[in-house]
């Protein structure tokens, strides 16, 4: 029996896309997993680096909410980050049935070791493109991910 291989080109473009952007985010996240201190998921440093961004507190659900998953899984993330002492759960000031997360100093520490440990694999990354070919993908990709958000 013959295998039939579709190639990118014959693909339609917008499917093309989706197809690039999936590869590149498994390969991303193999990467990253690999490069990791030891014992924390990509899972994690996600949550770490949205409080990063962000700061402040969120509920388990506003946090499964904006990661896209169930907030069992999110609790269950949270739970794991809360034992290693990057994340601080507490109960919700107004709503006792809530909890509060917030990063702490621990998990601060744990978001900038993963930020130097991907440092050399980053490093060669741009090294392998310029500047103007990082900023043409910008529009396109963030103007992608505006439409996404809206259009859940």
């Amino acid at each position: 029996m013959q295998q039939t291989k579709i190639s990118a080109a014959r693909l339609r473009p917008d499917f093309a896309v989706f197809n690039e952007i999936g590869i590149i985010a498994q390969l991303s996240r193999a990467r990253l997993e690999r490069t990791l201190p030891q014992g924390m998921t990509s899972a994690q440093y996600a949550v770490l680096n949205h409080f990063s961004r962000r700061g402040g507190e969120e509920t388990p659900a506003q946090l499964a909410s904006a990661f896209q998953i169930t907030k069992g899984a999110m609790t269950n993330t949270l739970q794991k980050m809360e034992a290693q002492g990057y994340v601080r759960i507490v109960p919700h000031g107004v709503d006792g049935r809530k909890k509060l997360v917030s990063i702490t100093a621990e998990g601060v520490i744990a978001h900038e070791r993963g930020i130097l440990a991907l440092r050399p694999y980053l490093t060669q990354l741009r090294e392998a493109f310029t500047d103007a070919e990082f900023e043409a993908l910008l529009p396109m990709l963030s103007a992608l991910r505006v439409w996404l958000d809206e259009n859940r």
